[in-house]
């Protein structure tokens, strides 16, 4: 499904698979707190290929920001979308044919800033765009229904869309459990479960 978000389909010649684990040690708190050095770690990994990846992948990068901690001891930092890095204002179309559930600009460090959910009937499942621009969200509306194929949305910069590099955070949900226009794209360990089974990888749905 990912292969449909943008306007060329994702390719080993044109894609990377974007590292933000644990693991990556070269990503460091210097580097991802600080927004400039974070945008031009991000660009400098890119050169000038799409970024692709982030599915149930254990990030730190969250310890920047006090809205992912749960306790003083415990973070949400398992990611439940998939992360698809490119510059600002780069053009996202739906992927299957749905009807907007609702949106709204979710705001505060780290949040997704400008956000649009979609229910698809055929496909019983919802989909969730986070870091978006200021501009989709005067031309949005419940209800109004977009073919697949058809232009959606727009990535955002760092001063829109929650404080991040621009990329588009992409998530499947089969329950929204009552949320709207939001749902939580990051979960702590102990709720991993859950969520890969609300949740599923969009890379294979």
């Amino acid at each position: 499904m990912i292969n449909r978000l943008f306007y060329e389909p994702l390719t080993p010649e044109n894609s990377i698979t974007l590292d933000l684990s644990a693991k990556n040690k070269e990503l460091k708190r210097r580097i991802y707190s600080k927004i400039d050095a974070f945008c031009a770690y991000i660009e400098e990994k890119l050169g000038a290929k799409y970024g692709v990846g982030g599915y149930l992948e254990h990030r730190i990068i969250y310890e920047a920001h006090e809205n992912f901690a749960t306790n003083a001891d415990d973070f949400r930092n398992i990611h439940l979308g998939v992360d698809l890095w490119a510059p600002a204002g780069t053009p996202v179309f739906a992927p299957l044919a749905g009807i907007v559930h609702s949106y709204q600009v979710n705001r505060g460090s780290g949040n997704y800033g400008p956000t649009i959910i979609l229910y698809h009937p055929a496909e019983n499942i919802y989909s969730l765009y986070g870091h978006l621009g200021m501009e989709d969200m005067a031309e949005i509306d419940e209800g109004m229904t977009f073919d697949a194929g058809e232009l959606l949305c727009h990535l955002g910069n760092s001063d829109e869309n929650g404080g991040w590099p621009p990329h588009l955070h992409f998530q499947l949900i089969r329950d929204l459990q009552g949320f709207h226009g939001d749902y939580p794209g990051v979960c702590s360990k102990r709720d991993v479960a859950f969520y890969a089974e609300n949740c599923p990888d969009p890379a294979t749905f």
